[in-house]
């Protein structure tokens, strides 16, 4: 049977901490907690639990801390949590039997991260498959009968032990510091980050938000070399952060821009916004039904969800169409 070493990062968990820990402690052989800098009980609880405590100086890079965490671990493999994380008995009885199942040749274990749209995460879906447990040491294996070569890519198991994510609150202000520092200092966005930025921006972000990302997200969209997906992205953050500003050409010049292609839904409510706010409700029908029935959403489903559905139901009953927003309102309720 494969042994397993906890390790987490933390700060200031010490409302979820003990509800994360109860919920693990007694499946894993090593319990290894990196605290931040935690101004509250958190290092307290988590000495309940273990002995390997230990502190890291915070340098806005969460990477840094993982492996610096992970390299203090000694176990066969390493499972990955958040403290606002938990397994059910249903799922700790199948980590249970991973543990003691499990081919030592797997690398990487993949397990469904769940809930996450009740909690306004930035992800557009409730259950994906993350890694989460991770072999500590690699063995370099040769393959191929002929023309021998090592093996790169890792073994990855997809298990079906499902994850609960439970925060108690959004972290997306923590994240903008980070952005918004990247920016400052000129480096490089991964296409994955940017995504993230974006996302995080279209959850829980606010006015001053979009306006320190206003500008960097503008250069990429005015950019000859950008790619269609990032292009797309970056034109529903200038839309929006135009749109809150009053600056209305530019919300419409770059609205245009991916109207042009197959829009999404995120630019379609902005322009149904837009003319609600102009009392046009006609007009803010058509863009908020097709936010809703004709396009998709790329960064936050609740724009081609009930954010649209929402903004028919309000046009139709401006316009005095009470039987036609209440079968939008139906769907409100269906969902």
């Amino acid at each position: 049977m494969i042994t397993v070493s906890l390790c987490m990062i933390v700060k200031n968990e010490s409302k979820v901490l003990s509800r994360c820990l109860d919920s693990l402690a007694d499946l894993v052989d090593e319990i290894v907690i990196v605290d931040t800098g935690s101004d509250d009980d958190t290092k307290a609880i988590a000495l309940m639990y273990t002995d390997k405590v230990y502190d890291y100086k915070w340098t806005d890079d969460f990477s840094a801390a993982r492996n610096h965490a992970f390299s203090l671990c000694g176990c066969d493999y390493i499972y990955s949590a958040d403290a606002d994380e938990i397994l059910d008995e249903e799922n700790r009885e199948k980590f249970r039997i991973l543990k003691e199942t499990l081919d030592p040749g797997v690398e990487i274990v993949q397990m469904y991260y769940a809930n996450q749209l009740e909690n306004g995460t930035v992800y557009n879906f409730d259950r994906e498959l993350r890694p989460k447990l991770f072999k500590r040491i690699r063995e370099f294996v040769w393959i191929e009968r002929v023309h021998e070569t090592v093996r790169t890519d890792p073994v990855v198991f997809d298990s079906d032990i499902e994850i609960i994510h439970k925060p108690l609150s959004n972290h997306a202000s923590r994240d903008y510091r980070v952005f918004e520092d990247m920016i400052r200092n000129g480096e490089r966005f991964s296409p994955r980050l940017f995504s993230f930025y974006a996302k995080e921006l279209f959850v829980s972000g606010e006015k001053e938000d979009f306006r320190k990302a206003e500008d960097f997200f503008t250069q990429i969209a005015d950019g000859d070399e950008t790619s269609p997906d990032d292009m797309k992205t970056a034109l529903c953050i200038v839309v929006k952060a135009a749109y809150w500003r009053g600056d209305h050409l530019k919300m419409y010049r770059y609205a245009m821009k991916d109207v042009a292609s197959e829009p999404c839904s995120e630019i379609c409510f902005l322009l149904g916004s837009y003319y609600e706010d102009r009392r046009d409700y006609k007009e803010a029908a058509i863009w908020y039904y097709n936010a809703a029935f004709e396009c998709h959403s790329i960064l936050n489903i609740k724009y081609e969800k009930e954010y649209a559905i929402q903004g028919l139901v309000d046009v139709y009953n401006n316009l005095g169409l009470t039987e036609q927003a209440r079968e939008y309102e139906k769907l409100l309720e269906e969902k």
